[in-house]
């Protein structure tokens, strides 16, 4: 077997960590690549950016997820780390063809499907979930470290040098692919011929969507988490820029900014989490970390003072808790073979919501014309005064994050379907579901919801 040891846990947790911490350290020299790169419509085109990526990684999530059933997952690490990584040198090179690559690069993008089917491969189905909380929480603090590292590095030695470090920790997780991580799928496990034939049903990333209406819960569940994730996602791509073009925040202030809100998310969805779904149930907390959302994204729409931000990142930090406890839902009620099934379904809207999100948040900011090339003096005005405000007739005079306020609109509608979800005895129907395990991008796919005769698996799971 190729590789350093057995195949563990900690493999994934190494690749995903160091191709994160990569792009966290471009934090900084992305905003201001982007601003001179798109000075007229700088939102509107982060989001397009953003937003190709997002779909194209959705669209091939479930076809890689495939493939690597069949041809075994290290050469898909290698292959998905590789091209997610690729336009990080270009950085410095060709702007143009930098932020080209980045959204071409979706259709590759998807090392998270990868990194779970292989943790599938090698855990225990009471062990899988612990496992997945340790690559996620990984993730998380590979974010919270290296933007403030990037921005420090940029401030004393220049953008240059952060490109360089970057992009020496991505062929440090190549290398690291190639020479250290074992193979996990074993070769009895994969089909006898490589030229088995892959069902274009499985490979079809709408597939698990068409499902959703079968199960009136499944449905409600799906829904909430459709109108929460969508301003989530949007405001994943668009919130730094914003931070520091229009609030007037430097870089330093933006990655701090980043570690304080990575750290407080990281106690609430372990310690507050845990308390809350002790006192107040399950879906008190996810109503509860719906109500944070709203006042965070409202916080975020009304607010125009730097302190605001602040204050508001701590109520966004509470609001983390609610996919986590979306999902503690489901997996207490869901039968003990039926786990992935609307796991599964919830992953499948998050990775669409990932596309449409930014999109959406870059063209209602070209609505309402917040535009970087109005707010060209911030940083000679400083925080007190922004050239966006001094118009009383302006619309970002009253509203200067419109997407956010947007955003809010969303997840009330969210927090209103989530009322009618019930708390206990989830119905998935034994036997009427089937999982196929492709990660982060996951796609289940049930049976035919006729009568009980007649129920065919619309693909076997060869991944678990």
């Amino acid at each position: 077997r190729q590789g350093i040891g057995e195949p563990s846990v900690y493999h994934a947790v190494v690749v995903i960590f160091l191709e994160f911490f990569a792009w966290g350290l471009l934090t900084t020299p992305m905003l201001t690549v982007l601003h001179q790169t798109f000075p007229q419509h700088t939102f509107l085109m982060n989001g397009l950016i953003h937003g190709v990526k997002g779909l194209l990684s959705f669209l091939s999530a479930p076809l890689i997820g495939a493939l690597s059933d069949v041809w075994g997952r290290k050469s898909f690490l290698l292959l998905t780390v590789f091209f997610t990584c690729a336009p990080i040198p270009l950085m410095k090179i060709s702007p143009w063809w930098y932020f080209a690559v980045i959204s071409m690069s979706g259709v590759f993008a998807v090392t998270f499907s990868v990194i779970f089917a292989y943790v599938a491969d090698i855990t225990q189905e009471h062990e899988r979930s612990t496992a997945y909380g340790l690559v996620s929480a990984t993730f998380a603090a590979s974010l919270v470290t290296s933007p403030a590292i990037g921005a420090y590095l940029s401030q004393a030695y220049g953008d240059t040098l952060v490109v360089v470090l970057a992009s020496g920790v991505a062929l440090l997780d190549i290398g690291f692919i190639l020479l250290a991580v074992p193979e996990s799928l074993p070769e009895e496990m994969r089909p006898v011929s490589w030229g088995a034939p892959i069902s274009w049903e499985q490979a079809d990333p709408f597939a698990s969507l068409r499902k959703v209406g079968q199960d009136s819960t499944v449905l409600l569940i799906c829904i909430t988490v459709f109108l929460s994730y969508l301003p989530e996602a949007g405001q994943y791509s668009s919130f730094f820029l914003y931070l520091r073009q229009v609030i007037g925040f430097s870089s330093e202030t933006v990655a701090a900014f980043i570690g304080v809100v990575g750290i407080l998310s990281i106690l609430a969805q372990t310690v507050v989490l845990g308390i809350l779904m002790r006192s107040i149930g399950n879906k008190n907390t996810i109503l509860l970390g719906l109500g944070f959302q709203i006042l965070q994204l409202a916080w975020y729409g009304f607010g125009s003072q730097p302190w605001m931000m602040w204050a508001a990142g701590a109520v966004a930090a509470m609001s983390s808790i609610t996919f986590p406890a979306i999902s503690a839902m489901v997996s207490r009620n869901a039968d003990p073979d039926q786990q992935g099934v609307v796991q599964g379904m919830i992953t499948g809207i998050r990775g669409l919501c990932n596309g449409l999100g930014p999109a959406l948040y870059g063209f209602v900011f070209y609505l309402f014309h917040v535009e970087l090339n109005e707010m060209a003096e911030v940083e000679t005005l400083g925080k007190a005064s922004k050239p966006n405000m001094a118009n009383p007739t302006d619309e970002s005079s009253i509203i200067p994050g419109p997407p956010f306020l947007f955003g809010a609109c969303s997840v009330l509608l969210s927090l209103l379907v989530a009322l009618f979800i019930p708390e206990h005895n989830l119905a998935l129907r034994s036997g009427s579901h089937k999982k196929h395990g492709n990660g982060a991008q996951t796609h289940t796919h049930s049976l035919q919801a006729g009568g009980s005769d007649g129920k065919e698996p619309l693909l076997e799971d060869s991944s678990v």
